[in-house]
């Protein structure tokens, strides 16, 4: 079913105003969303005044497009619509880090919902094969996988904490190698976790190598959420560290050697 002649995604705001400047627009061909355009806001008028229809549209934890509030007039002639969207921003290139027996439902729901949002720079089950941390750093950098990853996202479940695998991507999101610089780090609290909806962390819940910089101001926490501008947001914050907050990251902890929990 047809939602609109054109829907929109993303918009994009005129620096230091509230006047916004472009949209990315979609074509809707009934059962499929095309792929996005920018378009000025000038452009979105034009339309609207030749009696064309607009509505917002969002990525959904399946991945499908799904149909948000319309996009209209206003007696005055400006643009009135009511969805939250995300910014139009370059695409960080992220590798999601998560305790593959637990957590890979929230990974697949992250993934699908800021998939025009991000580059996917994550491993799957079995593309390396390591039990040695230093080796499977390495692996991960000389694959691709974190060569230029600039935001590494942890996914906090209540034993992400005690998984050898995810200290060790840590670790290596920290080497200089990666990203330019560094890599980001963005921690996010799964509704599983004890602390989530807390509005804090604890130092003990979260993979030590995480807390050190929580402690610095490096890394950034917060709550999962299915707000893809949220989540954009916290995404663009832990970029911004990378540069803003370099001094403050720490990576001198020695390596996990085991998982501490099954």
């Amino acid at each position: 079913m047809k939602w609109a002649d054109f829907l929109v995604s993303k918009e994009k705001w005129i620096f230091n105003t509230k006047s916004i400047d472009s949209f990315i627009v979609h074509n809707d061909n009934g059962d499929t969303v095309s792929k996005g355009y920018e378009k000025n806001r000038s452009w979105i008028v034009k339309h609207l005044k030749e009696g064309k229809t607009f509505c917002c549209i969002y990525l959904d934890v399946d991945g499908k497009w799904s149909k948000g509030g319309g996009l209209t007039l206003t007696v005055k002639g400006g643009l009135s619509w009511s969805e939250n969207l995300p910014l139009i921003l370059p695409k960080r290139k992220s590798f999601i880090s998560y305790y593959h027996n637990d957590d890979k439902d929230y990974k697949k729901k992250f993934y699908n919902l800021t998939s025009d949002l991000i580059i996917n720079k994550s491993v799957e089950d079995g593309d390396i094969k390591s039990e040695n941390g230093p080796e499977y750093v390495k692996q991960l950098i000389n694959n691709g996988y974190l060569s230029d990853t600039t935001v590494l996202v942890v996914l906090l479940g209540p034993k992400t904490k005690c998984r050898k695998h995810v200290d060790w991507e840590i670790s290596g999101a920290l080497n200089y190698k990666v990203g330019d610089t560094y890599s980001g780090l963005l921690g996010l609290k799964l509704p599983s976790h004890p602390d989530f909806g807390t509005g804090k962390y604890s130092y003990m819940l979260q993979p030590q190598r995480l807390t050190d910089n929580l402690k610095t101001y490096y890394a950034v926490i917060r709550d999962y959420t299915t707000d893809r501008k949220k989540l954009q947001e916290y995404i663009e914050l832990a970029y911004k560290n990378r540069a803003s907050k370099a001094d403050k990251r720490l990576n001198s902890r020695i390596q996990m050697k085991s998982n501490t929990c099954s």
